[in-house]
């Protein structure tokens, strides 16, 4: 989600403008900056982004597909109150993830993985083939050097792949429906600088834990593993602010 910032000056394509707007727009009302009840015109969008009436229509199509406001006739667009967002939508994350309410959002969407990944991962234990529980060896092995050494984006990379891979190896499409929210806070969390430096090394070797209980087919000991990892993600959020936080 790197956005172009070159709106208003001429440069640029209209699809980097489009997305430049549609974050702009996006951060503010989900930190509060535009707040429910909020009416907003296509007429202040092209005026204060400086865009097309077929740019700020569609960034307005895209916010009310995310629930974030709602377009009434004589009535305008309306900023729309959070019961209302999309809040599993990626990108809408994302900008919760960056605003000031991201500890909240950190916590949500850790204890919905806390409820999920360790029912997923006894399920892959039981379920998936044999490529899959080689995979995810594989990734747990690749993960440590990486994580020991800082690199935390090739990390996460292998991170996101290796959470994918247990919750479509569960067999449950509606944990593999998630694939995308457990994605998205993983990048989220390294991409926005909510990461230590290095993971810690309990963190590695509950990773190697999940992926050799599943590749061995242990569902109980794939589930305490995978619920222990996420424990430890949640007991390690550092409150924005605090020392040690970003």
């Amino acid at each position: 989600m790197n956005s172009e910032h070159n709106r208003g000056n001429g440069t640029g394509n209209g699809e980097s403008k489009h997305h430049s707007v549609l974050d702009t727009l996006g951060l503010e009302i989900t930190s509060g900056v535009l707040e429910e009840g909020r009416v907003l015109t296509l007429d202040t969008i092209q005026e204060r982004f400086d865009v097309s009436r077929t740019v700020a229509r569609e960034t307005m199509r895209l916010l009310e597909s995310k629930g974030l406001v709602v377009s009434r006739r004589r009535v305008g667009i309306t900023v729309r109150p959070t019961a209302s967002w999309q809040v599993y939508d990626p990108r809408v994350i994302w900008w919760r993830l960056a605003g000031p309410g991201r500890d909240s959002q950190l916590r949500s969407l850790t204890e919905l993985r806390i409820a999920v990944e360790p029912l997923a991962a006894a399920a892959a234990a039981r379920h998936a083939g044999a490529a899959e529980r080689a995979r995810l060896v594989e990734l747990a092995t690749a993960m440590r050097p990486l994580g020991e050494a800082g690199r935390l984006d090739p990390f996460n990379d292998l991170d996101v792949e290796l959470h994918s891979l247990v919750l479509r190896a569960s067999g449950n499409e509606m944990f593999a429906a998630l694939t995308d929210v457990v994605a998205a806070v993983l990048r989220g969390r390294t991409q926005l600088g909510l990461m230590p430096d290095r993971p810690v090394p309990e963190a590695l070797d509950l990773h190697e834990a999940v992926a050799l209980a599943v590749a061995d087919a242990r569902h109980q000991d794939a589930e305490e593993a995978m619920r222990l990892l996420l424990s430890e993600v949640r007991d390690a959020m550092v409150p924005l602010g605090a020392p040690g936080g970003r």
